[in-house]
């Protein structure tokens, strides 16, 4: 089995600074780690493979009504209110896990490294210069094509190849950012302090998991 490490449900709430120890300015990256919880454990004997399945960042009373009744109960059993998104990490040994186990920010320690899982922000409908920086055509000199692709293939074989680069739907696609440095932790706010950027927009929904390149 590969390498896999927890992983916790968050929000990006925002970017900010901090000086170290050095007095060197670091740009941050805060999250909010409220608590998660245990959904579901998985054993080898029941699911032919064993891992733990999270929840968490709970939904509004507003908006639990729009909860399947099958993920209702799935919630009942582990006695956790209904989140906005369940993680599963597959793991070699889950015997420390139990149903219902409240898991916080305090499994991170200042000093760590992390991944941050993340989608990034969506572009919509974008040209081949915002999207894979091309340069672009002439802007006077009686050009008739500025911010266009061009010629995009050959008389021969007188067609497009497959994944060539093109105007289209830019953003929103998954992204880890990885091996960060953890700069705080503070376990009564619940929240993490991260050097550098994270994928998406403030308020966007991360999973966070100990660094799988660095040892921490």
């Amino acid at each position: 089995m590969k390498k896999k490490t927890l992983q916790l449900v968050g929000l990006k709430k925002g970017m900010t600074r901090q000086f170290d120890k050095e007095g060197r300015l670091l740009v941050c990256t805060m999250i909010q780690l409220k608590k998660n919880k245990v959904t579901q454990v998985k054993t080898v004997e029941k699911d032919g493979y064993s891992g733990i399945q999270m929840a968490g960042v709970e939904i509004r009373d507003s908006k639990k009504k729009n909860v399947t009744k099958p993920l209702q109960g799935h919630y009942a059993k582990a006695k956790c209110e209904p989140c906005k998104k369940m993680v599963e990490t597959p793991l070699a040994s889950v015997e420390e896990y139990s149903l219902g186990q409240e898991i916080g920010v305090d499994m991170f320690e200042v000093g760590s490294f992390v991944d941050v899982i993340g989608k990034t922000k969506g572009k919509g409908y974008q040209g081949v210069m915002k999207r894979h920086n091309f340069s672009g055509g002439p802007a006077t000199h009686g050009s008739k094509f500025h911010r266009s692709a061009g010629s995009t293939g050959s008389l021969t074989p007188s067609r497009n190849f497959k994944n060539g680069k093109k105007a289209g739907h830019m953003g929103a696609e998954r992204q880890t950012t990885e091996c960060l440095l953890v700069v705080g932790v503070n376990v009564e706010k619940e929240y993490l302090l991260v050097k550098g950027a994270v994928p998406g927009p403030t308020g966007n929904i991360v999973c966070v998991r100990k660094a799988l390149k660095k040892n921490n």
